[in-house]
């Protein structure tokens, strides 16, 4: 019989400070025209989102003028790719052991045989993982694997790889790792566009162990969609000063359309493995923006509380790009720790376990990347 692959638990972290109304400020000083000013505050309200988290600490000058305490983003020029680079190698190995901490305080006794890094937001090498198998005493000889520059869905595509490797190696005990540092690639600009962009994003990191032990979340089958006519509508390309990020305000509409169209189709070859929503318990959706969440809640019918671990979220701690599913995944494990147990899968159809879930992301491409998965009671 063929294993199936659980995510046992899971760690997060965020680092220190605080830095949403910081942002916020510094733009609202810094848009010069009166209407995207206005624009700007009436999204600021409707974003759906409190906090956000930086090491860039924020600092007010006597003079009122914004800035952080290391003058990152200081009053003259910005950072060059290579010194956000640079910010990078020093603060994402805290950040990354700081989340394994919170998973286990000694990784090493766990007996990790593979570990899957996941980060989109910077390039070191020696890599993160390499860095953090030297910090935590994880054996040298465990297996890596580092998924690079994929995004928001990078969180699918490395529990994938875990799912993968547990299915093959029934023993194995896999550390799954999602950092990312948005805030270190913000861009002086007057383009509207991109800091209604830049008002979604923080940093953060998650930590998990996926093995076959029966508890935690199971996961069943992974599916990934492509939309067509939408592969500009996501972007993030490497400039002069850090790493640039297009989101089209099309996005919302194209992951709608595309779900009302998965949903009509409802074949076994779907996103829904010819299941209707209703027949899903929970929704991990990653929380990459109000209006996102909007799209999916709309285009299924889902009841008004279904993605609210994921409007928690984001509420929280903003999109923190591939980490913020996994947020997501460890406000369900915590909360379904007492439930009771579960159909098995061939009851899945029933839709009565509280249970069954379903979780999507969505990124360049524009693709949406999925899984099933069934909650475990401990």
């Amino acid at each position: 019989m063929t294993a199936t692959a659980h995510i046992n638990a899971i760690g997060t972290a965020v680092p220190p400070h605080q830095v949403h109304d910081a942002f916020v400020a510094f733009v609202r000083s810094a848009l010069r025209e009166p209407a995207h000013l206005r624009l700007f505050d009436r999204m600021v309200s409707r974003s759906g989102i409190d906090r956000r988290f930086s090491f860039i600490e924020p600092e007010v000058l006597p003079d009122g003028q914004l800035t952080d305490r290391e003058r990152f983003y200081g009053l003259g020029d910005w950072p060059s790719t290579a010194e956000r680079m640079a910010r990078y190698e020093r603060d994402a190995p805290a950040l990354a052991l700081q989340a394994v901490r919170a998973l286990s305080p000694d990784i090493a006794a766990e007996g990790i045989t593979h570990l899957v890094m996941a980060s989109c937001t910077g390039f070191v090498a020696p890599g993160l993982d390499q860095l953090l198998v030297a910090q935590t005493g994880i054996d040298p000889a465990v297996e890596r694997t580092v998924v690079g520059f994929m995004g928001c869905y990078a969180a699918v595509n490395a529990l994938r790889l875990a799912h993968h490797i547990v299915r093959s190696e029934p023993e194995a005990r896999v550390l799954v790792v999602n950092l990312e540092l948005c805030t270190i690639h913000f861009q002086r600009t007057q383009d509207l566009e991109k800091l209604l962009s830049m008002l979604l994003f923080g940093d953060g990191a998650a930590a998990a162990l996926v093995t076959a032990e029966p508890r935690g979340v199971a996961l069943t089958d992974f599916r990934s969609a492509a939309i067509a006519g939408s592969a500009e509508a996501i972007t993030w390309r490497i400039g002069d000063q850090g790493f640039d990020m297009h989101l089209d305000g099309r996005v919302p509409s194209f992951i709608a359309n595309a779900l009302r169209a998965e949903r009509s189709r409802n074949d076994d070859q779907g996103i829904f493995r010819d299941l209707a929503p209703e027949d899903y318990d929970l929704w991990a959706v990653h929380a990459g923006g109000r209006t996102i969440l909007d799209a999916v809640e709309r285009a299924l019918e889902l009841p008004s509380a279904a993605l609210g671990p994921s409007r928690d979220v984001l509420r929280r701690y903003g999109n923190m790009s591939s980490a913020t599913l996994m947020f997501v995944l460890a406000a369900m494990i915590e909360s379904h720790a007492g439930a009771a147990p579960q159909d098995d899968e061939g009851d899945l159809r029933k839709g009565n376990g509280k249970g069954k879930g379903i979780a999507m992301a969505f990124g360049p491409g524009l693709a949406a990347e999925s899984f099933r998965f069934t909650m475990v009671p401990r």
